[in-house]
C-alpha cells in the first residue's frame, strides 16, 4: 500500500494537466465530478439555477487556479467537494443576508440555522455517496426498505454479524455530518479546500 502522503496518481496527473492549461483535462474533470458538484450545491441552496451557477463557478475556479489544489492534502474529489460546499454556503449566506436587508427572511439567527441545516444535509449526502458500496447498501436496506439487521443480512447475502457491523459503521460515518466546528466548515476529509 502507498504511504498516506502520496496522492493517487490520477489526482496528481490531473492537477499537472490543469496547471499546463489542457482544456481536455478540464473536460475530463467535469465529466467525473459535475454531478457531485451540482448535487452538493443543490442540496445546500435548494435551487436548480443557483446550483448551476455554483457548478460553473467551481469549474471556473479549478481552471483559473489549478495550483490551489495540493495533491498532498487529500483526494481531488474531496477538494472539489470542499470548494463546492464553501462556495454554496457563501452564496446561501449572501442570498439570505440580502433577504434580511430587504426586510424578509427572518432573523440573523434563523439565517445561521438554515445555513447549518443545509450544510449538514450536504455533508450527509456527500458521506453517503462516498462510503463504500457494502456500507451504503446496508444503510439503504435499513433506511429505505425498513429492514432490520437480520433481513438486511439475508438480502445482502452476509452474516448477521456482518450486517450489524456494516450498519454500525455506516451510521457512525453518517453521524459525522453533524460534527462541525462552524456552519461553513467542510465535511471531514475535505482536504485542501481552503
Amino acid at each position: 500500500m502507498a504511504p498516506k502522503d502520496v496522492p493517487p496518481r490520477w489526482d496528481r496527473k490531473m492537477q499537472q494537466r490543469l496547471a499546463r492549461g489542457e482544456a481536455a483535462a478540464l473536460g475530463e474533470l467535469y465529466d467525473r465530478f459535475a454531478s457531485l458538484v451540482h448535487g452538493l450545491a443543490h442540496r445546500v441552496l435548494g435551487d436548480e439555477r443557483a446550483a448551476d451557477g455554483i457548478t460553473r463557478d467551481v469549474f471556473a475556479h479549478v481552471w483559473e487556479h489549478p495550483d490551489s489544489y495540493d495533491p498532498r492534502q487529500g483526494p481531488l474529489r474531496s477538494w472539489v467537494a470542499g470548494l463546492t460546499h464553501r462556495l454554496a454556503v457563501q452564496r446561501l449566506r449572501a442570498n439570505e443576508t440580502a433577504a434580511l436587508a430587504r426586510g424578509g427572511g427572518g432573523s440573523a439567527e434563523e439565517l445561521e440555522r438554515r445555513v447549518r441545516r443545509a450544510s449538514v444535509a450536504a455533508r450527509a449526502d456527500y458521506i453517503v455517496t462516498s462510503m463504500p458500496r457494502p456500507l451504503r447498501a446496508a444503510l439503504e436496506q435499513a433506511y429505505f426498505q425498513r429492514r432490520d439487521y437480520r433481513q438486511t443480512a439475508a438480502d445482502l447475502g452476509v452474516t448477521e454479524d456482518e450486517a450489524r457491523r456494516r450498519l454500525r459503521l455506516g451510521l457512525q460515518l453518517l453521524s459525522t455530518a453533524h460534527n462541525t466546528e462552524s456552519p461553513g466548515a467542510p465535511p471531514p476529509g475535505y482536504g485542501g479546500a481552503a
